[in-house]
């Protein structure tokens, strides 16, 4: 076979799995396409008889190229591409379509991204590379500069933060991921009689003026008065996720894996007692999150 035809068809194949780390790495899957696209020009100035493993070579590349855009990002004091350059370079036909991003960043778990993102470029590639990807110590030491010890202190240190603090294992505690579990089956379905079980007849919801529509914080008492509009408004959360919110259960919404808004959960006597929706980014900003 033809050296280039084969070494084409070998990254070809390699392809989805540097995608999936450089989606991982960076949170924007246009960006993870110009990565995976720059590891294929550099393979092509590469003397490729001396490389023993392609694959390995292939991943530590894409990770370096990911990991210099994620320092160049921090020293600019840049945030991630956010949804709106994403639809706007897509609709140039620069990017990812954003429903694909969504899916994928569903996929993927959008708390899990929502967290990554606070990570410095250096735990977060440690704790990608071995937690995600299987990479060892020994190959992610020499791509973040460190040794193989400081890239496992690095992986824990990440891994501490993506986890939080550990969920209660008791039967409250399981009893309220019953009832979360059927709040977000309720929301995501659309089911009104479903979500007026799992909420007291008396819970109370709260939007801060940055999530309502007219712009000013609401305040509305009885499941029955709000239950049916907040339903309503929830269809725009198809990719709203479970996460732990100041080490209490919640839900996310991260279109992309972008942080929009989050819902905090109050719970008594097996039901909703208390819904609080959150968007305000100073607010968002301050809060612990981690992956329930």
């Amino acid at each position: 076979m033809d050296p280039q035809r084969s070494l084409t068809e070998h990254f070809e194949a390699n392809r989805p799995r540097l995608r999936g780390v450089a989606y991982r790495l960076l949170g924007s899957l246009p960006e993870a396409e110009d990565a995976v696209q720059e590891s294929w020009l550099r393979l092509g100035r590469t003397e490729t008889a001396a490389i023993e493993n392609l694959s390995g070579w292939l991943t530590t590349v894409v990770s370096r190229v990911c990991l210099d855009m994620l320092r160049s990002r921090r020293s600019r004091r840049e945030e991630p591409i956010g949804a709106e350059a994403t639809e706007t370079s897509t609709a140039r036909g620069e990017g990812a379509d954003p429903e694909g991003e969504a899916l994928l960043a569903d996929s993927v778990g959008v708390a899990l991204l929502v967290v990554l993102e606070t990570l410095s470029p250096a735990e977060r590639l440690a704790f990608v590379l071995h937690d995600l990807f299987a990479v060892p110590f020994e190959e992610i030491g020499p791509i973040v500069g460190r040794s193989p010890e400081a890239a496992r202190q690095l992986a824990s240190r990440a891994r501490r933060r993506v986890r939080g603090a550990p969920a209660s294992a008791n039967a409250d505690g399981e009893r309220r991921r019953e009832v979360l579990e059927a709040f977000v089956r309720a929301v995501r379905e659309g089911d009104l009689e479903g979500l007026l079980a799992v909420l007291d007849p008396e819970a109370v919801i709260r939007i801060d003026a940055a999530a309502s529509m007219s712009g000013e914080a609401r305040e509305i008492r009885g499941a029955a008065a709000w239950a049916e509009r907040f339903l309503a408004f929830s269809r725009e959360l198809r990719f709203v996720q479970p996460a732990l919110l100041d080490g209490s259960i919640g839900l996310i919404h991260a279109p992309r894996g972008k942080l929009s808004r989050v819902v905090m959960l109050g719970f008594g006597d097996d039901q909703v007692v208390q819904v609080e929706v959150i968007a305000d980014p100073a607010r968002l900003r301050d809060l612990e999150i981690a992956v329930l």
